[in-house]
């Protein structure tokens, strides 16, 4: 079979259609996935760097799932030693009361049992209210332990010791504030006015002890809250890197686009021209 032969005008044209065509299909995939390098072919460079720090990125997210449960749980802490703060508050009114009875009076005995039985009823939901203020199974009021990671190497991270806050209770109200860690229920046996003054002392005691502990969670949230706003923000610095390298500019790709499709009609016309100019030859004959 014979080779056709072309004019170096044609070939020169088909050439420039080839190229322009090209460019064209280029420009095409990066108007339709929006970046500029969709492969290591592209550009292996900033492919691979984007590559890096997209990874990276993903890392550090899914620790903030584990940063937001380890806020719920501090949460879910805090709002137990608010309800037993305000369970505390009841039991000083009620200490309160029973340290106004006068002693010398008919029915003493059995008004301060009265007293006594309120006293240990609110203790025993004071013990209910801190076996409750687990999240997720960690509870620290409990005495559970919570770790929370801050990096994606895992090599940094907060650890949070519980309180066993009733035992805890019991030790910083002494014998005035006594706790059956079993039953969970209060077991004040108040005798005369001394037993009543001895749990109005405890309840100073445990209150500083509530507040002191509440402090302290409220200390840990927030070195959690601000690691968390942290990484959230390296998330986003990280992910506008990685697009910073491999996304396109669309207005230039599209301005671009329009360019190539000039430059494509006007080799199609030149090619025109050129065989024009080899037909030519044929009305020699």
């Amino acid at each position: 079979m014979s080779t056709i032969t072309l004019t170096a005008s044609m070939r020169s044209n088909l050439a420039s259609l080839k190229s322009i065509q090209k460019q064209m299909d280029t420009t095409q995939e990066r108007l339709s996935t929006g970046k500029k390098v969709n492969s290591a072919i592209d550009n292996a460079s900033s492919f691979y760097q984007a590559r890096s720090l997209t990874n990276r990125a993903a890392d550090l997210d899914s620790l903030l799932d584990s940063m937001g449960q380890g806020i719920q749980t501090i949460q879910a802490a805090n709002e137990g030693i608010e309800a037993i703060t305000a369970y505390v508050d009841q039991l000083k009114s009620v200490a309160t009361s029973a340290a106004a009875l006068d002693a010398t009076a008919d029915g003493y005995a059995d008004e301060l049992e009265g007293y006594q039985n309120q006293y240990n009823a609110i203790l025993k939901e004071i013990g209910t209210v801190a076996k409750d203020a687990g999240y997720q199974g960690v509870n620290l009021l409990k005495g559970n332990t919570l770790t929370v990671m801050f990096n994606e190497t895992r090599s940094h991270s907060l650890v949070i010791e519980g309180d066993d806050v009733a035992t805890k209770m019991a030790e910083a109200g002494a014998s005035g504030f006594a706790w059956d860690s079993t039953s969970g229920a209060g077991t004040i046996a108040w005798e005369d006015a001394d037993d009543v003054t001895a749990a109005l002392d405890a309840i100073v005691d445990v209150t500083s002890y509530l507040r002191g502990y509440a402090t302290e969670l409220g200390n840990n949230f927030t070195i959690i809250e601000t690691r968390q706003n942290f990484t959230e923000a390296m998330v986003d610095v990280l992910e506008t890197g990685a697009d910073n390298l491999v996304l396109a500019d669309m207005n230039e790709e599209s301005a671009n686009y329009l360019a190539l499709q000039t430059r494509q009609q006007l080799a199609i016309n030149s090619l025109a021209l050129a065989s024009q100019s080899a037909q030519s030859v044929l009305s020699l004959f």
